[in-house]
């Protein structure tokens, strides 16, 4: 049995989750897979990072694309066995600007956003080790109120909620939005938000099932704060390395959370409150026990 620890991050090949990667290399004591749907940007940031004497390992992986997850599960069977942290990374989002339908950006935000990280986690999940980390990153518009349906807002928060019945409001919103229906019912106009809920609402109910399972496994979600990238055309108040604080914070387990909503500075949200906290980038420090990737 291969008993070095494996950390996996997807869509990792700039922005946040190169940051994770960097951090993780860093911090982590074991083997980190950065891993990408375009092969050779994948492999061009892996380069970048061996530069800073850094030791990434690089795969191939497309989360919407099933053969990919597939094929990324067998070569870790084969080649380390299992998993002890998944940083589910991997998401898109359209400009303002944009001149796709809401149909068009419902369908595909959702394939990527929430049903490609539902198909790594259920790929991916028989794979995790005991006392394995799951990182999922959503955003301060994955937040509950971001939902202006009090309605729907219900179903995505009640206790009994499964993975189908998420799937299935994920898909009610699709279906909504392509009908042009989507305000009406109460989804609101930002297919990015839509998802990034729906991640949260996953985090819970996957470790619900971890939970009966007696499974020793933690799953949180995470907003990385308003961060530079180009998902933010730039404009975000954060450094890719201070996005990747939180981030990292829960994927090197310093902690004790599951199930949880975690802000950029570490600190826990409550995603059933009224309103998000309030973001503060200005004085952004993390204190000396956060992970900061410089």
């Amino acid at each position: 049995m291969n008993s070095t620890k494996v950390a996996v991050v997807t869509g990792a090949n700039k922005g946040i989750g190169y940051a994770i990667v960097k951090g993780l290399c860093k911090h982590f004591n074991g083997k980190v897979y950065l891993t990408s749907r375009d092969e050779t940007r994948g492999i061009a940031a892996v380069n970048e990072l061996k530069q800073m004497g850094l030791q990434p390992l690089f795969h191939k992986l497309d989360v919407s694309d099933e053969d990919s997850v597939k094929n990324f599960k067998e070569y870790i069977e084969e080649h380390d066995g299992g998993i002890d942290v998944l940083v589910n990374n991997a998401g898109i989002t359209f400009t303002q600007d944009s001149n796709d339908s809401i149909g068009t950006r419902a369908e595909v935000t959702l394939a990527t956003n929430y049903f490609g990280t539902l198909r790594v986690c259920e790929i991916l999940f028989p794979l995790l080790r005991p006392n394995a980390q799951v990182v999922n990153i959503s955003s301060a518009l994955g937040h509950l109120s971001c939902i202006p349906s009090p309605n729907l807002r219900l179903k995505l928060s009640d206790p009994t909620l499964t993975i189908p019945h998420v799937s299935e409001l994920m898909n009610q919103f699709i279906r909504d939005a392509k009908n042009n229906e989507h305000v009406e019912q109460g989804w609101g106009n930002v297919a990015y938000s839509v998802s990034k809920v729906g991640i949260c609402a996953l985090t819970i109910v996957q470790q619900k099932e971890f939970d009966k399972e007696n499974r020793p496994i933690s799953v949180n979600s995470v907003h990385p704060g308003y961060v530079d990238t180009d998902m933010t055309n730039h404009t975000g108040a954060l450094t890719i390395d201070q996005g990747a604080t939180a981030p990292l914070y829960l994927a090197l387990g310093g902690h004790d959370l599951k199930g949880q909503y975690v802000w950029f500075d570490c600190s826990i949200a409550d995603w059933y409150a009224p309103q998000a906290p309030k973001e503060k980038y200005k004085n952004f420090l993390p204190s000396h026990h956060y992970i900061v990737c410089t």
